[in-house]
């Protein structure tokens, strides 16, 4: 391929002409000060402000009341301690009476459900046993839940294995009904 043009020499001569106009434009253009005031209306144009958003202050937390209880443990807490046998009594008066009492050495704590770890259930299960003469539980039932199914169920089913002191009427074991009450907290 032949890239010249010898057959129209004016053709070159005419492309060198724009060149140098070109060039003497962009010269004069420096010169005469057009680029420092380009660079600057684009600086101008360029420039930004940024504007900080700031955030209200949190709302303090307030303690609104105060209690002196403790909060609730994980611990069998036994029923109302038995009254202390009455002195002998003439024979016109009724018969002395002792409740049951759960021996919780006797039984494993309840073993806390992996299901409500995980959810992070509390509360506290009474129950009512319905304990034999002999100190074993004939019948459990939930007196008052603990608002978790799960938790309900296991305090059940281990207290359940508890020996109790049976209820006494005269020195003589009956049958009878105690209450419960097992705390669930996580540690």
């Amino acid at each position: 391929m032949n890239f010249s043009n010898e057959k129209q020499p004016g053709k070159n001569l005419t492309g060198f002409i724009v060149v140098l106009i070109f060039h003497i434009l962009v010269g004069w253009a420096l010169v005469a000060g057009l680029g420092t005031r380009i660079v600057t209306t684009v600086t101008e144009a360029v420039e930004t402000k940024l504007i900080e958003e700031t955030a209200p202050p949190p709302p303090q937390n307030t303690i609104a009341t105060a209690t002196n209880t403790p909060p609730p443990t994980t611990s069998l807490a036994p029923p109302a301690p038995p009254a202390p046998p009455a002195p002998p009594a003439p024979p016109a008066r009724g018969p002395s009476r002792t409740e049951a009492v759960a021996d919780f050495n006797t039984c494993a704590r309840p073993e806390y459900p992996r299901s409500s770890q995980r959810n992070e259930e509390t509360g506290t299960t009474t129950l009512q046993f319905l304990i034999g003469v002999d100190g074993r539980v004939i019948e459990a039932k939930l007196a008052k839940s603990s608002g978790f199914r799960d938790l309900d169920r296991a305090a059940q089913s281990a207290l359940s294995k508890c020996r109790f002191k049976p209820a006494m009427i005269d020195g003589k074991p009956e049958q009878a009904w105690t209450a419960v009450q097992y705390v669930w907290t996580l540690e």
